[in-house]
């Protein structure tokens, strides 16, 4: 038997609707994880994203992305992936892209969606949820910090690309 977290289809309580995409909903994330992918520098064509989403779309175990407001023209997603942590005691999440179309920033969506999320995810056995950014960029620390993200400065994220 294969163990999944329980997946939230919509999350409640927020203004900008949050939707859990499906496979029928990859054409309208493709732009906008390319859209993320090309602000931040991440160097992948469009079938390694592909490849990354779909299985995400399929119902994977292992995370899920949510639709930021209309689901036939959505203005943002947030990718989020799912682990186990015994520090944190359960399950645990790393909000592993958040991305807000340029034309609709500042506007709250983000904030609304870094307080519904671990809200809605806490209560569906979620232990903990964890991003990461960049050291130097102050402006989106203190954003996430006003979100309620902790700084952990005993700790640095090291990755091994396999």
């Amino acid at each position: 038997m294969v163990w999944r977290p329980r997946i939230l289809r919509k999350v409640p309580r927020t203004l900008t609707a949050l939707t859990l995409a499906k496979l029928d909903d990859i054409d309208r994330i493709l732009p906008l994880v390319a859209a993320f992918h090309a602000e931040r520098g991440i160097a992948q064509d469009d079938a390694a994203r592909r490849a990354a989403i779909r299985p995400l779309l399929e119902g994977s175990p292992h995370g899920a992305i949510y639709i930021a407001g209309p689901v036939r023209a959505p203005i943002g997603y947030a990718a989020i992936s799912f682990g186990w942590s015994l520090e944190f005691g359960g399950l645990d999440g790393i909000l592993d892209e958040i991305y807000i179309r340029p034309g609709v920033r500042r506007r709250g969506i983000g904030s609304e969606i870094l307080l519904a999320l671990p809200r809605a995810l806490g209560g569906a056995g979620l232990r903990a949820l964890h991003l990461e950014t960049s050291r130097d960029d102050a402006a989106l620390r203190a954003f996430y910090e006003r979100m309620h993200f902790e700084p952990r400065e005993d700790y640095i994220l090291m990755s091994r690309k396999l």
